[in-house]
C-alpha cells in the first residue's frame, strides 16, 4: 500500500513538473536539466566515496566539467576567444601575365580560349568537388582579368 502512495505521489510531481515545462524557456529548461545532471553526478560520487571507490567518485564529479565551464564563461565575457580571422582571399594585384600562368595559356588567346581553360580548371578545381577555396578564386580572378583586359582593347 505504501509503495502505491509513493508511486502515486510521484506520477503527481511529474505531471505537475511537465505543465510547468510548459510554459518555460528553451534556455530555462536546458539550465535545469544541467543542474540535475550536476546534482546527479554529486549524488553519485557522494555514494562512490562512502563506498571506498575514490578514483570512480572523481569520475562521477567530471559531470560538473561543463556545467562549471559554461558558468565561468558567462561570468567571464572577457575572457571570450578571439573571432577567428576571416579566410585569406586573393589579391586584386593580379597582372596579366600571372592570369596567362595561372590559366595555362599564351598570352594572346581568345576570349573562347579563356573561357574554355577557366571551364577546364574549375572543374578540377572547384571547392564543391573537393577542391581549394583560394584556387577557385584564383582561376576566377585570372579570367576576369583576361577578359576585361580584352574588352578594353
Amino acid at each position: 500500500m505504501l509503495w502505491l502512495v509513493l508511486g502515486g505521489l510521484t506520477l503527481f510531481a511529474l505531471l505537475g513538473g511537465a505543465r510547468a515545462f510548459e510554459k518555460a524557456s528553451v534556455t530555462t529548461i536546458k539550465s535545469f536539466m544541467a543542474w540535475l545532471a550536476a546534482l546527479g553526478g554529486l549524488c553519485l560520487a557522494v555514494l562512490l566515496f562512502l563506498t571506498g571507490r575514490g578514483p570512480l567518485a572523481l569520475s562521477g564529479l567530471a559531470m560538473f566539467g561543463p556545467l562549471l565551464w559554461q558558468h565561468w564563461r558567462a561570468a567571464n565575457p572577457r575572457q571570450r576567444s578571439r573571432p577567428q580571422t576571416p579566410p585569406r582571399r586573393p589579391s586584386a594585384g593580379l597582372t596579366i601575365d600571372e592570369a596567362w600562368q595561372v590559366l595555362g595559356l599564351q598570352p594572346g588567346a581568345d576570349a573562347d580560349a579563356i573561357r574554355a581553360a577557366h571551364r577546364r580548371l574549375m572543374r578540377a578545381a572547384h571547392p564543391d568537388g573537393g577542391g581549394s577555396d583560394w584556387l577557385a578564386a584564383r582561376i576566377n580572378l585570372a579570367r576576369d582579368v583576361l577578359l576585361s583586359a580584352q574588352r578594353q582593347r
